[in-house]
């Protein structure tokens, strides 16, 4: 792969990463319960994380 279609392949799959690196293609509106679910533990253990 040469240089340039790597490039344009790390500044596309940035695109999509926000800056604290998770992927932001989530939808809310088609959101179900598990997925609810799913956020809070994650955000619960960000806490966790960030409190050692």
């Amino acid at each position: 792969m040469g240089k340039d279609k790597r490039s344009r392949n790390q500044a596309q799959n940035k695109q999509n990463i926000a800056p604290d690196g998770r992927d932001v293609e989530f939808s809310q509106e088609l959101a179900d319960s598990d997925d609810l679910q799913a956020q809070e533990r994650a955000r619960a253990a960000d806490r966790r994380a960030r409190r050692k």
